[in-house]
């Protein structure tokens, strides 16, 4: 029978991974703390609607990623490709603006995306994100750039590079598309499809592109930035002259979008050279219009996500690491019938108290039970044979030092955690 293997496009993450992935997670929640952002969660699945909305019928992940399936009432359901859409459905349906004015959200989930897996880019993936929901202001703009901004920082990331532009408001795109389209039919004769259906449907897109040829072209293409309104003018003004005065380091670039149809104002982009070509390691912007392509009322919004498969591969290339191998405090070794059937009390004893604990589970000769324990990292073993359970005590072994001492069963836990305790000061 052949041997099943994980799909294309997905990833195991082993015990060794896990504990990098765990770190993050922390580091993230507790940065997210001290900005005062609180966490949400949303179901895995949603209707398709939400994404077809929110996100919009035109873009590559709608038309061609989306994981899309009916369930048994025919209702058409989606795999989570993003989560900006469903944390505004969730807001909405549950009321959240009745609580307070202000909603300051944060997400760590799985998300899927049917495209071709590359480095960091994969079939399901994992992004952290930030919702501001609430305000039009440009602080609440300037607030979610220095929170994506903190955590990098204090991963100790290096080379982070924070780019900035504005998509305006509708006032002032809606003219501006036009004219930008009038550019782009004149000067690419003959575009590729995919080309061509941007131009056509979603003209900002087109700016975005890495093909040398078009980037020629689009260097001298018509600039949003010089085509605002008066108040989406001051607008991005404003955000960038509060950014000068927190001290945060930007470059303006004319060519940034974001991919999604419900961006307005400030759109934002950090990249790392730790990660080559392909550099993001968090997009984001203001969303004004997106609550009411849910078919809400408008609630002004920003806020922006990161990818966490790609920040790892930024710290692995710069060699750090944010967690050291879990490894037990002691390793129980038994000698003997009488002594192996107290294995499973004293386990439990030691764990009430505490500390963590391990022990073979296998049978194996004393010898085989040192090189386990040796194998597990754990700093003391704990003898347990004929002589020790009839005089009740243990022999302790430490295994970095080679020393050993016994220390009676009543003693054993406090000793054991004045131990570890004088290791962690």
């Amino acid at each position: 029978m052949k041997q099943l293997k994980r799909i294309k496009g997905t990833q195991d993450a082993l015990p060794e991974k896990t504990m990098q992935w765990q770190a993050l997670e922390k580091h993230i929640r507790r940065n997210m703390a001290l900005f005062n952002f609180r966490e949400i969660r949303t179901p895995v699945f949603e209707m398709t609607e939400v994404f077809a909305r929110g996100i919009g019928q035109f873009t590559d992940i709608v038309s061609k990623e989306m994981y899309t399936f009916q369930d048994r009432s025919k209702k058409s359901l989606t795999l989570k490709p993003e989560m900006t859409a469903p944390v505004m459905r969730a807001y909405m349906e549950n009321s959240l603006y009745a609580q307070a004015p202000l909603q300051k959200l944060y997400y760590i989930a799985p998300l899927f995306r049917q495209e071709n897996p590359q480095a960091g880019r994969l079939r399901q993936f994992h992004q952290y994100g930030a919702e501001f929901i609430g305000s039009p202001a440009p602080e609440a703009d300037v607030e979610t750039i220095v929170l994506a901004l903190h955590i990098f920082e204090e991963l100790g990331l290096t080379n982070v590079r924070l780019r900035i532009n504005t998509v305006g408001d509708p006032e002032s795109r809606e003219p501006y598309k036009l004219l930008l389209q009038d550019y782009l039919k004149h000067n690419i004769p003959n575009p590729e499809p995919q080309v061509a259906e941007r131009i056509a449907n979603n003209p900002l897109r087109v700016l975005d592109s890495k093909d040398e040829k078009l980037r020629e072209v689009i260097a001298g293409a018509p600039k949003l930035v010089d085509h605002l309104k008066e108040k989406a003018a001051e607008h991005y003004r404003s955000v960038k002259t509060q950014l000068e005065s927190a001290g945060v380091s930007y470059s303006e670039d004319p060519t940034l979008v974001r991919g999604l149809d419900y961006y307005t104002h400030t759109v934002f982009e950090i990249t790392s050279d730790a990660l080559g070509a392909q550099n993001a390691l968090c997009g984001g912007g203001r969303y004004d219009l997106l609550a009411r392509q849910l078919g809400g009322r408008d609630f002004p919004a920003v806020g922006f996500a990161a990818g966490m498969e790609r920040i790892l591969m930024a710290l692995e290339s710069q060699g750090k690491s944010l967690a050291r191998p879990a490894v037990p405090d002691v390793f129980l070794i038994t000698m003997g019938e009488a002594a192996r059937a107290t294995m499973t009390s004293w386990l439990a004893k030691l764990r009430r108290a505490g500390l963590s604990a391990d022990a073979d589970f296998l049978g194996r000769s004393v010898k085989a039970q040192f090189r386990e324990a040796n194998r597990s990292g754990t700093r003391f073993s704990l003898i347990l044979g004929e002589d020790e359970l009839n005089q009740k005590f243990f022999a302790v072994k430490d295994m970095k030092n080679s020393t050993q001492e016994n220390v009676p069963f009543d003693s054993l836990t406090n000793y054991l955690l004045q131990k570890k305790e004088s290791l962690t000061v």
